[in-house]
C-alpha cells in the first residue's frame, strides 16, 4: 500500500478508547499517515477510563503530530483536499445523529463535512448503547449516504444492553481498504 493520509476522529466512547488507540497504533505500523482529530469532549474530558492529557499524550505519540481539536483546524480539510480517508472511531450516537442530520458543530462533524466536500469516504466504527433504539435510524440514513462506510458491528451484550452496537475494530484496515475503493465491506452485520 502507498501511503495513505488519514484522519483519524475520537468521539466520546471513552469505554472503547484503550481498543481505539490500538487500532491506530496497529495502522500506523501499517503504513497509513495519521492525522488525529477529537471531539471537545474526548480532548477534554477526565473520566474513570483516564484522563483527557493521558489520551492526548498517546495519540500524538502515535501519530507524531498535534490533534486538531477546533473547527478552524478541521476546514481546510475540504478546501486543501488533506486527507485520503476519514475515520470515526468510536463513533458514538450523538455524532451518528449529527451526521445525519447535517449538522456540524464540532471538530469532527466538521472534519467529515469538509472531507465530504471532495467525495472522498468517511468509515465510522459505531459504538453506542443504542444502536438498535434511536440511533438506528440514523444508522440507516447513514447507510443510505454516498461515500460513507461502516467497520461490521455488532451487539456488544445482547443480554443486559439489547440495544448496544460496536465496531470489531479488527477489521478496521480491511474496511479502509475497501471504501477506497467505493465498496462497503461485507458482512456488515457480525454475530458475536
Amino acid at each position: 500500500m502507498s501511503t495513505k493520509k488519514l484522519g483519524f476522529a475520537l468521539c466520546g466512547s471513552f469505554c472503547t478508547l484503550e481498543r481505539t488507540l490500538q487500532t491506530m497504533e496497529e495502522l500506523a505500523a501499517q503504513g497509513w499517515e495519521i492525522q488525529p482529530i477529537m471531539s471537545p469532549i474526548t480532548y477534554r474530558t477526565d473520566t474513570r477510563f483516564g484522563t483527557a492529557e493521558q489520551w492526548r499524550s498517546r495519540v500524538e505519540a502515535l501519530c507524531g503530530r498535534p490533534i486538531w481539536h477546533t473547527i478552524p483546524q478541521v476546514e481546510p480539510i475540504g478546501p486543501r483536499a488533506l486527507l485520503d480517508l476519514l475515520l470515526v472511531a468510536p463513533c458514538t450516537g450523538n455524532t451518528l445523529g449529527k451526521l445525519a442530520c447535517g449538522i456540524t458543530d464540532t471538530p469532527v462533524t466538521m472534519a467529515v463535512k469538509a472531507h465530504l466536500r471532495n467525495l472522498r469516504p468517511v468509515v465510522l466504527a459505531v459504538s453506542t448503547n443504542d444502536g438498535l433504539g434511536a440511533s438506528a435510524r440514523n444508522i440507516g440514513t447513514l447507510l443510505n449516504c454516498r461515500n460513507f462506510y461502516f467497520v461490521p458491528f455488532a451487539q456488544d451484550d445482547p443480554l443486559h444492553k439489547e440495544a448496544s452496537l460496536v465496531a470489531d475494530l479488527s477489521r478496521t484496515q480491511e474496511t479502509l481498504l475497501a471504501a477506497l475503493q467505493g465498496r462497503q465491506l461485507q458482512p456488515l452485520l457480525l454475530q458475536k
